[in-house]
């Protein structure tokens, strides 16, 4: 088990656009969102289908909240399917005239298999700022190069914007009840770009409750909206459970370059540092 400082965590039970009024304006270092995809998806208490309009105003409105509580500072990630992902872009940088920053494909290996067509294996993921003066600590999610060479940054490489993380396997001991639970180092990117310790998260689409749980390992504070209250149920409980390490990692994390210097003993070793926490402890 992995001793960690913990912030605080809340979880807010109701709608999203009601539990935005608890959120003073101008306070909130980061937003990630995960919202309904609106694809017809069973979330226990409601299903997520809406006609092409209503979705749209549903999204406007829930972004029009997150520009409010955001920091000038501040920044937002927003999860998408293909079927609204241009959509979402242009109200955020037409109608709300935010920074845009990375348009990011989190791939992955499993999935929905098809025989007409190609599989699909990606989603998508929006990283918007508030301002051109956003926090980002490009030093804090490095990974190691996979060469040595004289004009890489040795203190390894910015990850880029296509991440490829497992999904959470049905059979995998971390795994939640509940349909579109994301990886943790996933959302731990997202965390550690962009806020410190100390700052506070905001997470209106709770979920399995992902977010709130990185944020409890990695010293943030965190707010999460919920509408399910069995969801509710299930992330106290997630939050309660000791921690021994996240449920997934970028497998480049445990590379080493090629073609390391060999040091004066000749053993050819190379130590690089990097911020993550361990993915195993005894």
């Amino acid at each position: 088990m992995v001793n960690i400082k913990k912030g605080k965590i809340q979880i807010l039970e109701g709608d999203a656009l009601n539990l935005f009024k608890n959120i003073e304006s101008g306070t909130v270092d980061l937003i990630i969102a995960d919202p309904p995809y609106n694809l017809g998806k069973d979330y226990g208490n409601n299903h997520d289908l809406k006609g092409f309009d209503e979705y749209l105003d549903f999204t406007r409105n829930w972004f029009k909240e997150t520009h409010r509580v955001l920091k000038k500072t501040g920044s937002i990630y927003v999860f998408m399917g293909v079927r609204f992902i241009s959509y979402l872009y242009d109200i955020l940088d037409r109608e709300f005239k935010m920074f845009f920053n990375s348009w990011i494909t989190w791939h992955y290996t499993q999935g929905m298999g098809k025989i007409k067509g190609f599989s699909p294996r990606h989603d998508d993921i929006l990283f918007f700022n508030k301002t051109a003066n956003f926090k980002f600590n490009l030093d804090n999610i490095r990974i190691p190069q996979k060469y040595y060479r004289q004009r890489n940054n040795m203190n390894g490489a910015n990850p880029g914007d296509v991440w490829q993380f497992s999904h959470i396997h049905y059979s995998n001991p971390e795994r939640e009840n509940h349909p579109t639970q994301k990886p943790e180092a996933l959302i731990e990117r997202m965390i550690l770009a962009s806020s410190d310790e100390g700052d506070l998260i905001l997470d209106p689409f709770a979920g399995s409750g992902t977010t709130l749980r990185v944020c409890q390992v990695l010293n943030r504070n965190c707010i999460g909206f919920e509408l399910n209250p069995d969801y509710v149920d299930m992330i106290e409980k997630r939050l309660s459970k000791d921690f021994f390490g996240f449920d997934s990692i970028d497998e480049r994390i445990n590379r080493r370059p090629i073609d390391l210097p060999e040091d004066k003993e000749g053993s050819n070793e190379y130590w690089l540092e990097f911020s993550h926490l361990p993915k195993n402890s005894e």
